[in-house]
């Protein structure tokens, strides 16, 4: 059964989605099935991957309305080896009408049961904010990415986030955890981006991912090519970064699945 991961963080700009796409399409190139799920309505996911979100029969909002099947929303990113399911402004619109609809919260992880047993990671893009979409891809998920920048504001977001996490584990979705927290935009020659790095790294220990991702030109292009950085430049010091997340993300979910074995065999 496939790992879902959801990638957030209420403060935008800070390169959520960039590293949905760019870690789907490492994981994918590790020969990896892999599903991007693109919960944000400015669709940004989906045009990053090459989707044309402005041509798109049916999206994730049909899906998490009832109004279609997976398999009718589920499309393929070319340039990026994985699966997506795509998203426009239409979404917004879910955010009204999930509110009449039972169980709301938990629409998107009723969607995925079966798809779960497809693929060995699902990614969720999630959108900057703490709305009805956002605690729908928190409850579908098994553990939450965090991209931060190491600056001051950041780390005010940061707890907000955590608290966000802690409220949903013990109400909605028990088994949900920080999976990891990743520097992005990282300048080291900065020294507010080393102190802030210090404290995060004292805070969360080993939840901190070794690898950091560069500021990076190949990064901020590739995204208006609708294809990854991996496609776009696979030599830029970019790609090469979230190839490294990836080898990352692929060892700490073997050595989860270790580790639960064990468990099971122990009770």
């Amino acid at each position: 059964m496939g790992k879902v991961l959801a990638i957030a963080n209420q403060k935008g700009g800070v390169g959520k989605t960039t590293t949905t796409i760019n870690l789907a399409a490492s994981l994918a190139a590790t020969k990896r099935k892999v599903l991007l799920i693109d919960l944000d309505p400015q669709g940004n996911a989906t045009m990053g991957s090459g989707i044309d979100k402005a041509n798109l029969d049916n999206s994730v909002y049909e899906l998490l309305t009832g109004q279609c099947e997976f398999a009718d929303a589920v499309c393929r990113s070319e340039y990026g080896g994985y699966d997506l399911l795509p998203a426009n402004g239409d979404l917004t619109a879910a955010e009204v009408e999930l509110i009449n609809i039972k169980m709301k919260e938990s629409r998107l992880r009723y969607a995925l049961v079966n798809a779960r047993e497809h693929y060995d990671f699902i990614l969720i893009d999630c959108p900057p904010s703490l709305n009805m979409l956002t605690v729908n891809g928190l409850v579908a998920a098994d553990g939450v990415i965090i991209p931060m920048q190491c600056e001051y504001y950041a780390l005010e977001g940061l707890s907000a986030l955590v608290n966000t996490i802690s409220r949903i584990s013990s109400v909605l979705n028990p088994s949900l955890q920080i999976e990891g927290l990743l520097r992005t935009m990282y300048d080291p020659r900065n020294s507010l981006t080393l102190d802030v790095s210090a404290q995060l790294s004292a805070h969360f220990g080993d939840k901190l991912y070794q690898t950091v991702i560069p500021r990076n030109v190949r990064l901020a292009e590739a995204p208006s090519f609708g294809m990854p950085a991996l496609a776009y430049d696979k030599q830029s010091r970019g790609a090469v970064a979230y190839l490294a997340l990836a080898g990352e993300v692929v060892r700490r979910s073997k050595q989860a699945a270790k580790a639960a074995a064990v468990t099971d065999l122990n009770d």
